[in-house]
């Protein structure tokens, strides 16, 4: 069966700061017609800080839309034509203050794709050395280091419950344990 909805029109309902919103309508595969609304998001890069010893390096800060501290790895959104691998590099400065001599490309994550355009492009850094941390002047973060074992702990004792760092730091126990390469 085919399910591609085809989209007849677009109009914008919103923009803000980072995301906009649009209602699409759209032609469903049964040829009915349908309304879609969709988070417009220009893309982020997250990183996976991994030290030699098999730590991670997590970032603390407030999340206002859930009203709470979390603990999340690196990440930030893309800057206007900026290239994913050089917005990962930019976040690992800015949220730590590290720099690595090695970063690659894990995989690409489309976050919510229910309703947001949104694509996370992962990456793992190694060979970190420490800098100094150069955050907005809008974020309030500390980075902090953890045991990849303590971090899958918290993952199942519900103490982090950001997607992306989820499976950024279930990739990291892949890879740590030698069952994925990079």
């Amino acid at each position: 069966m085919n399910y591609e909805e085809k989209t007849l029109s677009k109009k914008q309902v919103f923009q803000g700061n980072i995301i906009g919103v649009e209602s699409w309508n759209v032609l469903l595969p049964n040829g009915k017609e349908a309304t879609r609304d969709v988070v417009i998001h220009p893309g982020a890069s997250v990183v996976i800080p991994m030290t030699d010893d098999g730590q991670i390096y997590m970032v603390r800060q407030f999340r206002k839309p859930i009203d709470q501290e979390s603990l999340e790895i690196p990440a930030g959104k893309l800057d206007k034509g900026e290239d994913p691998f050089d917005c990962a590099k930019r976040e690992l400065k800015e949220e730590t203050g590290l720099d690595a001599k090695d970063i690659k490309h894990l995989i690409d994550i489309h976050s919510t794709p229910g309703f947001s355009n949104e694509i996370l492009h992962m990456y793992v850094a190694k060979e970190l050395y420490e800098g100094e941390a150069c955050a907005d002047e809008d974020e309030f973060i500390s980075a902090e280091k953890y045991p990849i074992n303590t971090l899958v702990e918290m993952i199942v004792k519900k103490e982090i419950t950001d997607a992306k760092s989820i499976i950024g730091i279930l990739m990291a126990d892949k890879i740590i344990k030698g069952e994925i390469s990079i």
